[in-house]
């Protein structure tokens, strides 16, 4: 998600900025378990809004409820977390929710968990419990059940791994329905 070598610097002071902002909201996580993950993050920030660009152009936003930065493993540990997705032209193409992930500053990746719903513009629902995004590979995997639904189709599976198109699927123990002509299986 980052183009250039000083944007881990800028994500940082982007970061930081967004920590200052005073913030009052009920927080999902159990006290005795914020406090651990507080105790030993560098910084932590309430309503974190952060946006990530590519040679200029705007390619996410992520807002966290909360974020627990962690300066030497340069991760972010995020809670209550929104991603808006866009393309190389800067057009959005998809929402991502989930109770909390990791971000990590050098490589780009998001690992959300729980309750993980990732929607495009075109209306493609995918809802699993775990959904990594490998900017590195340039994947999107579950290792986890999942549910994909369009208004054409209705796929479900125990993981899957895949272009961040949706368009080079690979499913385990996949099984669902789909209307029109259907798809060609390999082998046959």
């Amino acid at each position: 998600m980052m183009g250039r070598p000083g944007g881990v610097r800028y994500l940082l002071l982007l970061v930081l900025a967004a920590g200052l902002t005073p913030a009052c909201t009920k927080d999902p996580t159990p006290p005795e378990v914020a406090m651990r993950v507080a105790d030993s993050a560098d910084q932590v920030m309430q309503h974190m809004t952060t946006v990530i660009t590519q040679e200029g152009v705007r390619r996410s936003i992520v807002v966290a409820d909360t974020a627990y930065i962690y300066q030497l493993r340069q991760i972010a540990e995020l809670r209550v977390l929104h991603v808006t997705f866009f393309n190389s032209a800067g057009s959005q193409t998809s929402t991502l929710t989930a109770r909390r992930g990791t971000y990590s500053l050098v490589q780009g990746s998001l690992d959300a968990r729980g309750e993980v719903v990732l929607i495009s513009t075109e209306g493609k629902r995918l809802r699993t419990e775990h959904l990594v995004f490998d900017k590195v590979l340039n994947l999107v995997r579950s290792d986890t059940a999942f549910v994909y639904d369009t208004p054409q189709e209705h796929m479900e599976g125990n993981a899957f791994t895949s272009d961040p198109d949706f368009k080079n699927v690979t499913v385990k123990q996949p099984k669902g329905r789909q209307k029109g002509k259907g798809m060609l299986v390999p082998g046959q």
